[in-house]
């Protein structure tokens, strides 16, 4: 997407991807308030915001259960977790014994599609 491109609803796994890749530039380059860019990405924002909510509920849990869930609903074992944030990790978080870095959450989010609220 780009800012010729107009907004509209969020209706598969493949305009998420999209938008999410555009809504994650503008993270390197952040507009400037009360330009259309800002706007953009704010929209941008309610519009993944609420694709996530729709397509990955997931009640307010412990970050440790959320992720448990989320790697149940995706058919993801420890070791696809470890491929994503480091081995020894995984089972640590697992068990609940270390949170995820921000780092750690936005690779999930990247990988996997997780919602950044669940992991924090």
């Amino acid at each position: 997407m780009s800012l010729a491109t107009p907004l509209r609803p969020i209706r598969d796994e493949s305009e998420f991807e999209a938008a999410l890749r555009e809504y994650e530039s503008y993270f390197d380059n952040e507009p400037q308030p009360d330009t259309e860019e800002a706007y953009r990405f704010e929209v941008l924002g309610l519009l993944l915001a609420k694709y996530e909510q729709d397509h990955f509920p997931i009640a307010p849990q412990d970050p440790a259960e959320a992720l448990a869930q989320v790697m149940d609903s995706k058919g993801k074992s420890q070791s696809d977790l470890a491929a994503v944030i480091g081995a020894p990790r995984a089972s640590e978080v697992l068990k609940g014994k270390r949170s995820l870095s921000l780092d750690q959450i936005r690779q999930l989010r990247s990988a996997w599609g997780v919602p950044a609220d669940v992991l924090i």
